[in-house]
């Protein structure tokens, strides 16, 4: 229910247009009948009198005006006190009322009604017991003027008292408006209470389905999956917080267009092409561009089906896969390199012991006193490709059976920057290219063994270089946070295929003429046994960034047995150089 004091306004509202649309009527009768015209031939005849006079209705009129202003005068100084206002307004409005019907003819006046809407008002507003009292106070201000004018205590009125059996027409008047009265009020209050009932319990049902509503709401913004809604034509018609965060997109982006940006064209068809009463839910997975990121999305979707039954549309629930994705693709990784490296350990040991007798054998040929010049040009080239030949199997015995990690904690910063400062003055880096280098913090501490993590730095800048044979920028950036430590590399070169992306931590993977394929892989090897992961992004064309991460509190090494790559080279190489340590530089590892 409104306030009492607004409803009060209305009925002074009500009110003035009430009195205007009596008094219109006299003021154009009066401003449009002039004073009639005398016949020439015949008497005039007598003129009947006004029913009433219009100056006495404008002065009543002007009386009302004045009492509405009053009234609204009251609402500001009663502001607090609404039903006192409304029982000044009431029992002023029977004085005005029962003025009119004295002014209009009193017993034969049919303004005697206006005393009904009055009644009605009280019973409505305030309460049975207000409705009862304004309808007996206004009985007896018309009873009073009634038997006034009928005994002669009041002047008669300009109308007449009308003619006929005076008597009769008192008694009828006053029985009549007696039931009237009561009856109004208490019918009125009776309406009022059931409409005041109704209107509470509408007020509260709204009030449930508003809470039941942001409920609703809550529910479906709290969830962790995505959940966007479409109508029959597939087209969005919302997309809660999770949706927004998985799709990097807002929900006033997506509503409105096809829900295809989301599933895919073909599986969506697929799924609709049978109709809500083709099944259950559909599930399906597909990678989608989120804002020029790809994300891998596993998605349900079902019918939605109002209470009715109906169909309006369908449910589309999705999750964020890439990070299970690329668990999956570690963990088949892992599988698939220890298989290799079973293999990989057996062929070292298969050939490791005969390539040291050949090399020993040449070596000995190769003697000063073993002839003439040609004779030691082939036995040259012979000894450099054993070499050649004893590094590849180092590489897959480091592949297979890294050494034992030797960690310890050094400054992971100064470790970069030197080994960025030998990569410029290396002869793999040409005149077209460019080195940048930033680290944040400068300094920064690891625990780890340093010789693998600079192992891991030669080959990943090796193969970027590769990547950009015609010159470009390599951008090395360091930085420490969220308890790990980050090198990210980020190449201008050619990029790469996703096919090539996926393969390239696989050993004899090799996407260079020079390459034997085992360098990444060791990269992968060592950022799996320090506890750190290593993520690639790149497109052809648009270059390659490599980031790895490594914990900065380290991963306690685990103890291996001796691996034949941990032995002397046959061919009298230094140790540093077979095992791809930090002190080799630039001779590190394999790409």
């Amino acid at each position: 229910m409104q306030p009492l004091a607004r409803q009060l306004r209305w009925v002074i509202a009500i009110r003035l247009v009430v009195i205007t649309s009596v008094v219109v009527p006299y003021f154009l009768l009066d401003a449009f009948t002039g004073p009639p015209a005398e016949p020439v031939l015949a008497a005039p005849e007598p003129v009947p009198e006004p029913v009433v006079r219009p100056v006495t209705l404008y002065r009543l009129a002007g009386l009302t005006y004045l009492a509405s202003l009053v009234y609204l005068v009251l609402l500001r100084l009663l502001e607090r006190r609404e039903a006192l206002q409304a029982y000044v307004q009431f029992f002023g409005d029977v004085v005005l009322i029962t003025a009119l019907v004295y002014v209009t003819g009193g017993l034969t006046s049919s303004f005697s009604l206006f005393y009904l809407i009055v009644v009605a008002l009280a019973s409505t507003l305030l309460t049975r017991q207000a409705g009862l009292t304004v309808a007996t106070v206004a009985y007896a201000a018309y009873a009073s003027l009634l038997l006034g004018l009928y005994f002669g205590w009041l002047p008669a009125p300009e109308a007449g008292g009308g003619s006929g059996n005076l008597l009769f027409r008192l008694l009828y008047n006053l029985t009549v408006h007696l039931l009237a009265f009561y009856a109004v009020a208490i019918l009125a209050s009776l309406l009022a209470g059931r409409a005041t009932r109704a209107e509470r319990e509408l007020e509260a049902k709204r009030e449930d389905l508003a809470d039941l509503q942001v409920q609703h709401r809550d529910v479906i913004q709290s969830m962790s999956s995505g959940l966007a809604t479409t109508d029959t034509g597939g087209r969005v018609t919302s997309l809660n917080r999770a949706g927004e965060d998985i799709l990097r997109r807002r929900e006033a982006d997506l509503v409105g267009r096809p829900v295809q940006q989301i599933v895919g064209r073909e599986r969506w068809e697929g799924i609709v092409a049978g109709g809500p009463s083709a099944g259950g839910p559909h599930r399906s997975e597909v990678e989608v561009d989120a804002s020029g990121e790809p994300v891998f999305l596993g998605f349900t979707v079902s019918p939605l089906i109002d209470a009715a039954g109906s169909h309006r549309g369908y449910n589309v629930i999705f999750q964020d896969l890439t990070h299970w994705r690329r668990l999956e693709e570690e963990l088949r990784m892992k599988d698939r390199m220890a298989a290799v490296g079973e293999l990989a350990a057996g062929l070292a040991h298969e050939i490791g012991n005969p390539l040291a007798a050949i090399s020993g054998s040449v070596q000995m040929l190769a003697s000063p006193a073993a002839g003439d010049g040609e004779r030691q040009k082939l036995l040259d080239i012979l000894r450099k490709e054993s070499r050649r030949l004893d590094r590849t199997i180092k590489g897959f015995l480091r592949f297979a059976r890294p050494r034992d990690r030797s960690a310890a904690e050094f400054d992971v910063a100064a470790l970069l920057a030197e080994n960025v400062e030998l990569l410029r003055n290396s002869e793999e880096v040409g005149a077209r290219h460019r080195i940048e280098l930033e680290l944040d913090p400068p300094e920064a501490s690891l625990v780890a063994d340093p010789d693998q993590v600079s192992q891991v730095f030669w080959n990943v800048v090796r193969n970027a270089l590769k990547a950009m044979p015609d010159g470009g920028t390599l951008r090395i950036l360091g930085e420490a946070g969220d308890g790990v430590y980050r090198m990210r590399f980020r190449d201008t070169g050619s990029g790469m295929a996703e096919a090539q992306r996926a393969n390239l931590f696989h050993p004899f993977q090799s996407f260079f003429d020079s390459g034997t394929g085992i360098g990444m892989a060791i990269v992968y090897r060592i950022v799996q046994e320090h506890g750190g992961r290593i993520d690639v992004t790149s497109a052809e064309g648009a270059g390659t960034t490599i980031t790895v991460e490594l914990p900065l509190g380290g991963r306690p090494a685990a103890a291996r047995a001796g691996a034949p790559g941990d032995e002397a080279p046959a061919d009298g190489a230094p140790a540093d150089e077979a095992a791809g340590t930090r002190a080799a530089g630039p001779g590190a590892g394999l790409a």
